[in-house]
């Protein structure tokens, strides 16, 4: 992620600070797994099934972590915020926004994404700094997940994305707004969300709808 402090954290998803130090700087990138701590980095505390994240704040900053961003006060350093997926969305907006010279790929369709997005990171790589998902992470928390991996001198920001609905593209594409857009297919294979291949064809086409002019 690029440097920041956490107030400035705060300013850009709309939170408030909850920590001593507001000028504590993040310079790791975001992550959701205690288990897996990064450095320095910022750990977004979610509500999952099984686990609620803010249980295991301050795990996190005791391994390494440089603040949390959480959804109520946990007792370490902290942006706290309405809703922290949105906020995750939020700020991963705005660093993609403050990068100049990005240009976004973003990959969706109903089979091949993964094989894509890694045989267009191998193409890529070895021109400029180039950052793309680690394994399949294409949802409204992997998409900002991976774009906050970016820095200032990265130049292609690969973005997977799935869908479980109508307007999950769409509002995937407000985060990272995307200037190349690829829809390999659209098949069966996600007709028990959408009901009929029409649909899906509707919800694979908000890639194409979000591009600007001349995208």
């Amino acid at each position: 992620m690029i440097a920041m402090t956490i107030g400035r954290v705060a300013e850009l998803v709309g939170g408030r600070t909850d920590s001593t130090v507001p000028d504590l700087l993040v310079h790791g990138d975001a992550f959701i797994d205690s288990r897996r701590v990064v450095r320095d980095g910022l750990f977004a505390a979610l509500l999952g099934t099984h686990r609620d994240g803010h249980d295991f704040a301050s795990s996190a900053i005791e391994g390494g972590a440089a603040a949390v961003l959480a959804g109520r006060p946990v007792g370490v350093a902290a942006v706290v915020v309405d809703s922290v997926p949105a906020a995750l969305g939020g700020l991963a907006r705005a660093v993609v926004q403050g990068i100049p010279g990005l240009t976004v790929v973003a990959i969706t369709g109903s089979q091949g994404k993964t094989s894509t997005k890694d045989l267009l990171a191998a193409v890529l790589e070895p021109v400029a700094p180039t950052v793309s998902p680690v394994d399949s992470l294409n949802n409204e928390i992997g998409v900002p997940l991976t774009a906050l991996r970016a820095r200032t001198d990265t130049r292609f920001l690969i973005s997977e994305m799935g869908a479980r609905a109508v307007g999950d593209i769409a509002d995937l594409c407000a985060i990272v707004g995307p200037q190349v857009g690829v829809v390999l297919n659209v098949g069966v294979a996600h007709l028990g969300e959408f009901g009929d291949i029409a649909t899906t064809a509707r919800a694979k086409g908000e890639l194409v709808e979000s591009l600007p002019a001349d995208g």
